[in-house]
């Protein structure tokens, strides 16, 4: 059963009425807002509040993951992705993922990440 219609409104100014949403716990330093989740899949859709200097350790996706940054600005071994870059990481793809200064993303990934020993 799918929750009932979720409206989210002025996603690109999310910073100015972050604490409106009701946010849980994810990984250290990195908070979820569940928006959907597939029925038969691991496929979920969701906002990631990402603490300053908070990180996500080395990891690998064995699905598609799309993430869009809405606010500040989040880095991984490949670059720093300010408000506004959309980022698509095909299966097989790995990182590293971090904020030093906080941000906002809306993520959606076909299937978990594998957390992979540090390098």
């Amino acid at each position: 059963m799918f929750p009932s219609q979720t409206i989210l409104t002025d996603l690109f100014n999310i910073g100015q009425h972050q604490e409106q949403i009701p946010w849980q716990p994810f990984r250290l330093g990195v908070e979820i807002y569940p928006l959907c989740q597939g029925q038969d899949t691991l496929a979920q859709l969701a906002l990631l509040r990402y603490q300053p200097g908070a990180a996500v350790p080395h990891h690998r996706h064995p699905g598609f993951e799309h993430i869009l940054v809405l606010w500040g600005a989040q880095e991984d071994d490949h670059g720093r992705y300010p408000a506004g870059t959309l980022t698509l990481n095909p299966p097989g793809s790995q990182h590293r993922v971090a904020s030093s200064g906080g941000c906002i993303v809306l993520i959606g990934w076909e299937k978990p990440v594998e957390i992979l020993e540090p390098r």
